[in-house]
């Protein structure tokens, strides 16, 4: 389990980011698998989410997911929707007592808490989401509600820059969207670049005004810890497990 060393000072909420050590799954899917979408055993699945829910505090049935396609749509949580099925890829609430969840497999997941308004909201930060505006939204979504400044954020356990290859279709697409994005890619061979999604990330909340911290591990290269589609794909298995990050107001007594 790792933590923001920020929001840990900050007593109104409780976060984690989810190694994927302990838990009931076996397999590829070895440990704490909380991916529904994957073709693990559902009951290990449940099991493993049950733990999480029992870690944060809250009952299985306040442990929120999203059905994650790699969009830019935010969802607010309220008391008449959070037993629907959300489909979104960033989640934000007012309510305590409620932990938002987000699944990654070497996609960023960023926990963020707007300290004024008492606001969680959690990101799942692919590339496709980033490039489509997925960050942007959340904080617009916020900002929407109570107009505050004062929001944290932290980045999780993602795929490092290191790990992290595309080929030059990937590269021209995101230089036809901004010249800048060069500063995000560097050389692998004349045929690879390695794209820093990391950085990508975080250079949108810090132009969004976004106090951010870091939890900076690679999770393609760090088996032992995390669960990586790229890692999978490149060991030939035909699924992946993924890790969850939570966060969540505690509902006092």
């Amino acid at each position: 389990m790792f933590y923001s060393k920020k929001l840990k000072k900050i007593k109104q909420i409780k976060h984690c980011f989810f190694s994927r050590r302990k838990g009931f799954s076996q397999g590829i899917y070895k440990g704490l698998n909380c991916g529904r979408g994957s073709k693990d055993k559902k009951a290990n699945i449940k099991k493993n989410l049950d733990y999480v829910a029992k870690k944060m505090d809250v009952g299985r049935g306040k442990l929120i997911l999203m059905h994650q396609t790699h969009s830019n749509k935010v969802v607010e949580v309220k008391k008449n929707n959070y037993k629907k099925k959300i489909i979104a890829d960033a989640m934000i609430t007012k309510m305590k007592g409620f932990a938002l969840g987000v699944l990654t497999a070497d996609c960023v997941p960023i926990i963020l808490y707007d300290v004024k308004n008492e606001i969680i909201g959690c990101i799942h930060a692919g590339w496709r989401g980033a490039f489509l505006g997925v960050i942007k939204n959340t904080i617009f979504k916020i900002r929407k509600i109570n107009s505050g400044n004062k929001i944290y954020a932290c980045i999780g356990p993602c795929i490092g820059k290191k790990s992290y290859e595309v080929d030059k279709d990937f590269y021209k697409m995101f230089l036809a969207k901004s010249r800048n994005n060069k500063i995000y890619f560097s050389n692998k061979n004349k045929m690879k670049k390695l794209f820093n999604l990391r950085k990508f990330v975080s250079d949108k909340l810090v132009k969004a005004n976004i106090k951010i911290d870091q939890v900076d591990r690679d999770t393609f290269a760090e088996k032992g810890n995390f669960f990586s589609y790229r890692r999978s794909c490149k060991l030939k298995q035909k699924d992946y497990g993924r890790c969850i990050s939570t966060v969540c107001m505690p509902k006092l007594n």
